[in-house]
């Protein structure tokens, strides 16, 4: 099981103003704020990390869970509301499973965020 996630950007105050806005329809708040920024749905439990440095080459892709659908909408409305762009509309996508459904935005450093549901 993974834990947490820590990313690197060159521009920490854009990434951290992408992700707070991003992340809100998933609960995820910004708890510390300092030389690395820690996210998490719960203030005990900081899985999303930023730092300062230069963004990875190839750009990785993570997936954040969504409980519904509802929220995948949601959060793919709010990433690109927050200055990402759109790297895939939300749908069931098919050729992975008949109940993955799935939406995929770039964060201002290029990664590829994805917000899934699989049920």
């Amino acid at each position: 099981m993974i834990d947490h996630l820590e990313l690197a950007t060159p521009d920490l105050a854009a990434a951290t103003a992408f992700y707070r806005g991003a992340l809100a329809p998933l609960g995820y708040t910004l708890h510390v704020e300092g030389k690395s920024n820690g996210f998490g749905a719960e203030p005990t439990r900081l899985d999303f990390w930023l730092r300062p440095g230069e963004a990875s080459s190839p750009r990785p892709h993570f997936a954040f869970f969504c409980a519904t659908r509802a929220l995948v909408d949601a959060a793919h409305h709010a990433a690109l509301q927050a200055g990402g762009t759109d790297n895939g509309a939300p749908k069931l996508r098919v050729d992975i499973s008949p109940t993955y459904y799935a939406a995929f935005v770039r964060d201002p450093d290029g990664h590829n965020v994805e917000f899934v549901c699989q049920t």
